[in-house]
């Protein structure tokens, strides 16, 4: 799979905010989310907002340190909504309105700020969409593949491939993490230092786990059941990202 453009990242934004906005106003503040335990639709609708807002100050303003996040709103109902919507829009602009030349603060790899926060915040966005619709009987629907993969690559690659990953094996070990219906494959080395994964590189491998690339991004991202994917092999291997890929931001 190519890297994707920024308007590509801008564009799953847009719609993945739209669809968590309905699916939070369908389940409603109250609603349970099944995904987060303990969180509640409104405490889904705070949070996304404060990241979008947080992301929108650094685009916007070209901040080159990292800014406070302001915390949540103090807001509910449709109160709530109608502040999460300006927020996400507001995002949207100021990406959609950004500089190529982009000068701020980012946190993992990219070409550029811009293409940083295009995608980090497409994916934010699309996670948590899931989020919302797990509030809901029909649970998390389908996410792009194409989208799907992308999001896998920057789990694996660039949040993993910092040292502040606790995925670590005592005894060296490999995982591959295979998309069936892209053709993409990640190859996660493991020892007792972070990751180091590789793109499309075969070979042995211990454990590998499989499944078309939207349930393979919920997965991963500990939002659908490790039953939603294949694991052959090692299954221990599956179990320890499930227990220690829990993500720090910055």
């Amino acid at each position: 799979m190519d890297t994707l453009s920024i308007g590509t990242h801008i564009d799953a934004l847009d719609a993945a905010g739209k669809a968590l906005l309905d699916a939070a106003a369908a389940a409603g503040p109250d609603a349970q989310v099944a995904t987060c335990p303990g969180w509640q639709v409104r405490d889904l609708l705070r949070h996304t907002t404060m990241v979008h807002r947080w992301a929108t100050v650094h685009v916007a303003e070209g901040h080159t340190s990292p800014q406070p996040d302001g915390g949540e709103p103090d807001l509910d109902g449709e109160e709530l909504l109608a502040y999460v919507r300006e927020g996400h829009t507001r995002l949207v602009d100021a990406l959609r309105s950004a500089p190529a030349d982009l000068t701020c603060w980012s946190f993992l790899p990219a070409p550029s700020p811009l293409a940083f926060w295009a995608r980090r915040q497409a994916h934010e966005t699309t996670v948590h969409r899931a989020d919302a619709e797990s509030a809901l009987a029909t649970g998390p629907g389908p996410v792009d593949p194409a989208i799907a993969a992308d999001g896998v690559d920057e789990l694996l690659r660039a949040f993993h491939g910092r040292d502040r990953s606790r995925v670590r094996s005592d005894v060296p070990r490999t995982l591959r993490v295979r998309a069936t219906d892209t053709g993409d494959a990640w190859t996660v080395r493991l020892s007792p230092d972070a990751p180091r994964t590789e793109r499309n590189a075969e070979g042995p491998a211990d454990c590998e786990i499989g499944g078309p690339a939207d349930r393979l991004y919920l997965t991963l991202w500990n939002r659908l059941p490790q039953e939603a994917v294949t694991v052959t092999g090692d299954a221990s291997l599956a179990r320890l990202w499930r227990e220690h890929s829990g993500i720090t931001w910055s």
